[in-house]
């Protein structure tokens, strides 16, 4: 049997969610991380580097729950009301605009990477440098075990791209362009290339685990109403060609305490601590459900 751990994005305040989360899952003796193929978005591309690499989800929850007590400033490119921001009503556009199929997705990827390679933003180097100690130490030559995978977008085709061991990149570098959120973060080089955030093509994208038995699939679904409905559309999609090659799909998407932790921002690292905590919680109350389907 073989199993999928499929992570999605949801930025700095994702990460906490999906570390908490799995290290609830892990306390009661589900373990995502033995998944046969590891494969992450955005945010997801973090969590899902660091857990193939070996690091215990409690070891990623802990100091993120710590920041409680010495709460994270906000850096400026992140800062809801910074001087230059770009207007993201754009990016979310385009974005409803992609996912709804109305046009060609490519080209509409293709015109979000114009306005991230228009943007101002940090430069490259930092960014990259981020990511913090546990990605560095991994090294240059380094990739994680588990068949780990990461999605990316070229900026000028609207092409998309999945990193693995086999293309031969900088773990460093790849997960960094899978989180490059346009607008906020610059697009990173590989290959000669401007890469950007994979969730342009979709916040998930799951049907990457296609001919896979099982796929665990943990995706953010943010607000309410229309825009939620329509930003879910491409996670349906997905689910069903998991299922219509044979495969089983469980999906976890925040309850609603984790929702509320999120806050309004899922760039603020204030909000971690308790996106950590609520995701925690629910790992802990879900995972008898889950123990039949992973086993």
């Amino acid at each position: 049997m073989s199993r999928a751990l499929v992570l999605g994005g949801g930025g700095p305040v994702g990460i906490a969610w999906e570390a908490g989360l799995l290290a609830g899952l892990a306390e009661a003796g589900i373990h995502a991380a033995e998944a046969d193929f590891i494969m992450g978005t955005s945010a997801g591309s973090v969590v899902g580097a660091l857990l193939a690499m070996g690091r215990p989800p409690e070891d990623l929850a802990r100091p993120i729950l710590a920041e409680a007590e010495k709460p994270r400033p906000i850096p400026a490119q992140v800062a809801e009301e910074r001087p230059g921001a770009p207007n993201m009503m754009v990016l979310f556009q385009k974005m409803q605009e992609a996912a709804s199929g109305l046009r060609d997705p490519q080209e509409v990827r293709r015109e979000i990477g114009e306005f991230s390679l228009s943007s101002h933003t940090i430069e490259e180097a930092a960014f990259i440098a981020g990511f913090g100690r546990q990605l560095a130490e991994a090294g240059e030559g380094s990739w994680p075990g588990n068949n780990y995978a990461c999605t990316a977008v070229d900026c000028e085709t609207g092409e998309f791209v999945v990193w693995t061991a086999a293309s031969g990149v900088p773990l460093s570098r790849a997960v960094a362009s899978s989180c490059s959120v346009p607008g906020v973060f610059p697009p990173i080089t590989l290959n000669g290339r401007k890469y950007m955030d994979g969730g342009m093509r979709s916040g998930t994208n799951a049907d990457l685990a296609k001919g896979h038995d099982k796929t665990l699939l943990i995706a953010l679904r943010l607000g309410a109403g229309e825009f939620a409905e329509r930003m879910m559309e491409p996670v349906r999609r997905e689910m069903a060609v998991l299922q219509d090659a044979g495969g089983a799909v469980e999906l976890i998407v925040p309850d609603d305490a984790s929702a509320e932790a999120f806050g309004g921002n899922l760039m603020n690292p204030r909000h971690r601590p308790a996106a950590a905590k609520a995701g925690l919680a629910q790992g802990r109350r879900i995972a008898c459900s889950l123990r039949d389907f992973w086993s």
